[in-house]
């Protein structure tokens, strides 16, 4: 009888040990992941321009940041359309920039001179993990004040007058 009691409680405690690690991991999880209506993690990268870009003090009334891979095939189908987007609103205010996470430095070089993107372009392996992006492409609108206005988990075709018109509300 003793042995049933003590297997039943040794049952119990273990279920109540995995539901609340499972729990940790998914605040852990969730915490990271950034989402429109939350304030963009902050960072300064150095673009191939050289010019410094940060959150939420790029110099623009929008930030547009993509993040991107040279090995990513709709990555590779965005970049004629986000270039199109790019000089069509640089002149309204808005920053581009599309960070690459490419681990291979020669990959991203030969992605550029390829593609010729015409927005700001950086390598950084760690940015994106403060964003929780993992998937590409991944685009975040980022107000002046640093404020995710919209996020874009997948490719965009940055000339649909729908994506346009939106971005132009917000000028």
């Amino acid at each position: 009888m003793q042995s049933v009691k003590t297997d039943r409680l040794l049952r119990v405690t273990i279920g109540v040990l995995l539901a609340a690690f499972v729990y940790v991991i998914y605040l852990a999880i969730h915490e990271r992941v950034v989402v429109a209506g939350d304030q963009a993690p902050q960072f300064t990268i150095t673009a191939d321009n050289g010019r410094a870009v940060s959150v939420p003090n790029f110099g623009g009334k929008l930030l547009v940041l993509n993040f991107w891979a040279s090995w990513c095939g709709p990555c590779i189908e965005e970049t004629p359309s986000l270039t199109r987007f790019a000089e069509d609103f640089a002149p309204k205010g808005v920053v581009v920039l599309g960070i690459s996470v490419d681990q291979n430095d020669k990959a991203y070089r030969a992605f550029l001179q390829k593609y010729s993107p015409g927005f700001l372009t950086a390598r950084d392996l760690k940015v994106h993990e403060d964003y929780g992006t993992f998937m590409y492409p991944e685009t975040y609108i980022i107000d002046s004040q640093g404020k995710v206005l919209l996020k874009i988990a997948e490719a965009a075709d940055w000339t649909d007058p729908k994506l346009t018109q939106y971005v132009s509300s917000l000028l």
